[in-house]
């Protein structure tokens, strides 16, 4: 009777420790995420009354067909919990901008749907969004460094690939 190993918990898994360089690219990276969004928050806000995570909902649901998602879908892409969607999707709804219908195939499940009034206020924010972009962003980046940083960006965002683990005992 063979053995192998018990699979490496993800807590487990040995690792070198990180260095200070490292460290100060990670505090940079959260860094200028948090800057670029506090402006762009800060121009919609001011032009739109319209909140980042607000107009978010209201872009991925403009780009769906229908102007509608199931909300468990509208979350992922949103990168919201299920509750903070939830949250808010309701005030959304209170404005107007949203609103939600049951699915026909699933009695559980629930769309978001853009209205026409949501739509609109899509249309005017989504200017002063792409002004922000391009101030904040991309005028600083020549041709080159957008390619590479898009590069970079991608490694980041790729699933990590699953450890290779070996099979349970029996």
């Amino acid at each position: 009777m063979t053995t192998s190993s018990p699979a490496i918990q993800p807590d487990q898994r040995p690792s070198r420790p990180v260095t200070t360089a490292e460290l100060t690219v990670w505090r940079t990276l959260l860094r200028a995420q948090v800057r670029i969004s506090r402006r762009l928050q800060a121009d919609l806000l001011a032009d739109h009354d319209l909140a980042l995570g607000s107009y978010d909902v209201l872009v991925h649901l403009g780009e769906a067909p229908e102007g509608r998602l199931r909300m468990n879908d509208l979350a992922d892409r949103v990168l919201l919990s299920r509750s903070g969607l939830t949250r808010l999707v309701d005030r959304l709804q209170r404005e107007g901008l949203v609103v939600r219908e049951s699915c026909s195939s699933d009695a559980r499940g629930l769309y978001a749907v853009l209205t026409p009034a949501g739509r609109s206020r899509l249309v005017a924010a989504t200017p002063t969004y792409q002004r922000g972009v391009r101030e904040y962003v991309l005028s600083r980046l020549d041709e080159q460094d957008l390619r590479q940083f898009g590069a970079i960006l991608d490694k980041l965002a790729a699933d990590p690939v699953a450890p290779t683990r070996e099979p349970a005992a029996l």
